[in-house]
């Protein structure tokens, strides 16, 4: 397999990761699941996507700060997305913090609902710009 072949697929993997997660959240809704699961697989859709796209520019990073400052520098500060995408992925990101590491605030139903349309907003419009850039749109697509 040859590198550009390689990172395709990868790319496809993470963004299959990123569509993954957004329906297990939404079911995880459906069936009153924990609002700290819902938040964890909410943050990780975002989480995969920002690295698909991190991988499409050629930025590799596993680090989960380190992903969230690449994102921006590369994608926000330069106007290719909306500053509020970076403010939604940044309040996912800490959230999911609180639920996992400090439990010094609980999270409300409404508050991690809003954080799951922000994931499903968030995955959307990278996808879309991905997609927009490749002459086949199937070559990425994963619903």
């Amino acid at each position: 397999m040859k590198k550009d072949e390689a990172i395709t697929a990868l790319i496809e993997y993470r963004l299959e990761q990123a569509n993954t997660a957004i329906r297990d959240a939404k079911c995880l809704v459906e069936g009153n699941g924990s609002l700290q699961s819902i938040v964890n697989r909410s943050y990780y859709a975002m989480f995969y996507a920002a690295l698909a796209l991190l991988l499409k520019s050629g930025i590799s990073t596993s680090k989960h700060s380190g992903v969230l400052a690449s994102f921006d520098k590369e994608f926000v500060h330069k106007g290719i997305f909306p500053k509020d995408l970076s403010k939604d992925f940044h309040s996912a990101f800490e959230l999911r913090q609180e639920f996992d590491y400090r439990i010094t605030k609980m999270s409300t139903a409404e508050e991690t609902e809003e954080i799951r349309w922000k994931a499903v907003h968030f995955v959307h419009a990278i996808q879309e710009y991905l997609l927009g850039e490749h002459s086949s749109k199937e070559e990425l697509r994963r619903d």
